[in-house]
């Protein structure tokens, strides 16, 4: 993983300047980071801090100058909602003719929460034409993306896009969901920054906790309804 996040990294720093702090994070060379959490609505979101720095990691978008989330996309998993969307954006009249030709099933592992292993298997939109299974978790520019650095899709754009950088999971909490988030730290946004507080980001928070709340409901009713599976291995 270190060794994507590097090449990431020295892409990015084609084109923007890169906190050695930062880059030195990413790279996973810090024993001093604090899980800082903070609730926010119905989201907790776990915020990095730098011990020795004394220091918060926080994010700021620079769209439109920026869209490298979209140049190097790793997977589009998609929601029910997004399959009826999307499917209807892109002229099919059956849901199904949508999933056979423009998406791709996919599964991967990702480590969760409290430590274990998740195996989560999902219905991804096809980044390239011919994306098969094995192209997944590469980096793949999307081909909604037009010469201007534009979506062609949006507003109806997958929801996971509306959640970069943030990365998102329920964990039960005496019998009753909970939402986190956290950062994704793939090394190809140049937003991330470091402060002496959290107040730069609050606004920033409050706007990403109603579109985080709502993509973890609409996901947890794809995989009630067997369009994605999450198990622990």
């Amino acid at each position: 993983m270190s060794s994507h996040i590097s090449e990431s990294i020295s892409l990015l720093k084609k084109n923007w300047p890169v906190d050695p702090i930062l880059e030195n994070f990413m790279l996973g060379n810090r024993t001093d980071v604090v899980d800082h959490s903070i609730k926010v609505k119905q989201v907790i979101f776990h915020i990095p801090y730098l011990a020795e720095e004394k220091k918060y990691i926080l994010w700021k978008c620079f769209w439109p100058d920026c869209h490298n989330c979209c140049e190097r996309q790793g997977r589009l998993p998609l929601t029910v909602d997004d399959l009826i969307t999307i499917g209807k954006g892109l002229k099919y009249k059956k849901t199904s003719d949508f999933i056979k030709n423009e998406t791709v099933t996919a599964s991967w592992i990702e480590s969760g929460p409290s430590g274990n292993n998740v195996l989560l298997t999902s219905i991804n939109l096809k980044r390239k034409q011919n994306e098969t299974e094995s192209d997944d978790g590469t980096h793949i520019r999307c081909r909604f993306l037009d010469e201007k650095g534009s979506c062609t899709m949006h507003p109806n754009r997958p929801g996971v896009c509306y959640l970069y950088p943030f990365s998102t999971w329920l964990e039960n909490e005496n019998g009753k969901p909970r939402v986190h988030s956290t950062y994704q730290f793939t090394g190809d946004c140049p937003g991330f920054y470091l402060s002496d507080s959290l107040d730069p980001m609050k606004e920033v928070l409050t706007d990403y906790s109603k579109s985080i709340y709502e993509y973890n409901m609409q996901y947890t009713r794809t995989t009630r309804e067997g369009y994605s599976q999450t198990s622990f291995v």
